[in-house]
């Protein structure tokens, strides 16, 4: 293969017409020297760069026949060819071996980038799904990106299909779904909105408080987040502590009221003769002890409540228990004319708990008994061991006024009390509310009442035996 010569006669050609023009009569030169000089010397430029590219095409040629398996020993090049094929070829390798280097590198960097991307996703992801409150995540068009297990619970719609879905055919709280419209519309600078929402849940209605926060993609809105965080145990503690404050108020007035009437009525001297006086002191003195029992029974509830009261559990035998709340109760009931019955099972079935607390309980569901039992009434104490579900059952029966279906349920929480037996003997209506927090708050049993009106009641509870 020979290459061709070409484009270095054309240079030479334009060199050559340059010189005849220089070296020409002065007339000539005059009428034709700045005319044509410039077109010559055009036609010498035009002349190289047609050279160059030729030279170029014809290197490129001999690279590709080299790459196609032309033998180089077949070649017939100039001396001059060969050099600028050699230069052309490795400014071609030098210029795609840094093309391959930067785009390795690229590669590399693009693939960490790539890596970091993904951990910081899957990070953020686990943060949201760890977070107990309801988590909502929309993009610009209202549709729901991301959400956690307790916004799927809360709204009640499926986790796994609810990527990319709209919010308003996703969420069926019509309130939610206009909150989130409005925030992803708002202008607001801060970009976060708080408000209390109820929302209706399979279990039922519960309150809300709704965090909204805009997501700003410059200054076009691209998203909301929302946070619900639920507020009805705390709401139902509010109103638990006002309502118990209320009570406490109430039942403390009570007593020392009486305290103070008697009080002054003795000072005022109406009470002249001995008898008079004893009769004062004795409404007194009860209550005083009234309004003590009352504290201590506040006391009480509150350090069970606030988990101060550390129990000291040990094997304890109920119906050893049982026997000395009897024997201390016992003189009440005589008084009454009431007659207590025991049937109790054999000391060495045990229960694992705290004595004096246990003590306490049976006593206050004996003292119960005792006082809403007409004269002349019997008692039952019974306990029942059920061996294969490994419970020991204790049970206080009378034969009392009872209660009627309509206050059962509310027996055992604090300051109720039953109106119609409520005139029949004095209380603070924490007893019953004292009983079910140390069986069922300090032990884990369970508490029971069965009741009919004017047939007697039965008040009991549950342990688990221990071996």
């Amino acid at each position: 293969m020979r290459l061709s010569h070409n484009s270095s006669w054309l240079t030479l050609i334009a060199g050559g017409c340059a010189a005849v023009l220089w070296i020409a009569p002065r007339p000539l030169a005059d009428l034709t020297e700045l005319k044509w000089a410039g077109l010559v010397l055009s036609l010498a430029t035009v002349a190289g760069v047609i050279a160059e590219i030729t030279s170029l095409r014809r290197a490129c040629k001999q690279l590709i026949e080299l790459s196609a398996g032309d033998s180089p020993a077949r070649w017939n090049v100039p001396e001059t060819d060969k050099s600028l094929f050699a230069m052309t070829l490795g400014k071609i390798i030098s210029t795609a071996s840094r093309a391959v280097n930067e785009s390795e590198l690229r590669a590399r960097e693009l693939e960490i980038e790539l890596k970091i991307s993904d951990a910081e996703r899957q990070h953020a992801q686990a943060i949201i799904h760890g977070i107990s409150d309801a988590v909502l995540v929309t993009d610009s068009f209202d549709e729901l990106v991301l959400a956690n297990h307790s916004a799927a619970r809360t709204f009640d719609f499926d986790l796994s299909q609810s990527s990319r879905c709209p919010v308003d055919k996703l969420l069926k709280d019509p309130r939610m779904i206009e909150l989130i419209r409005e925030m992803r519309q708002s202008d607001s600078r801060n970009g976060r909105r708080i408000i209390e929402h109820a929302i209706h849940t399979p279990g039922g209605d519960r309150a809300y408080k709704v965090t909204l926060s805009s997501v700003k993609d410059g200054e076009a809105p691209a998203g909301v987040v929302a946070v619900l965080h639920d507020t009805t145990r705390e709401k139902e503690l509010s109103e638990m502590k006002n309502d118990f404050v209320s009570m406490v108020s109430h039942e403390l007035r009570t007593p020392l009221a009486s305290i103070k009437a008697y009080t002054e009525m003795l000072i005022d001297g109406e009470a002249t003769d001995a008898q008079t006086q004893q009769e004062f002191h004795e409404v007194i003195q009860s209550e005083a002890n009234r309004l003590g029992r009352l504290i201590d029974n506040i006391l009480n509830i509150s350090r069970i409540e606030s988990g101060l009261v550390r129990a000291e559990k040990q094997p304890q035998s109920l119906t050893v228990v049982l026997k000395d709340a009897i024997e201390v109760i016992e003189p009440q009931a005589k008084q009454k004319k009431i007659s207590i019955t025991e049937r109790l099972t054999p000391v060495f079935y045990q229960t694992l708990g705290d004595r004096d607390m246990l003590y306490q309980a049976a006593l206050n569901l004996l003292s119960n008994a005792i006082k809403y039992t007409p004269v002349g009434g019997s008692i039952a104490v019974e306990t029942t061991v059920h061996e294969a579900q490994r419970k020991v059952l204790a049970k206080i029966i009378d034969t009392g006024v009872g209660i009627g279906p309509k206050d059962l349920p509310f027996v055992f929480d604090k300051f109720y009390r039953a109106q119609s037996n409520s005139r029949m003997a004095p209380g603070t209506g924490l007893g019953l509310a004292l009983v079910k927090h140390i069986i069922e708050t300090v032990h884990g049993g369970r508490v029971l009442v069965e009741s009919e009106l004017g047939k007697g009641s039965m008040f009991g509870f549950e342990l688990e035996l221990t071996d």
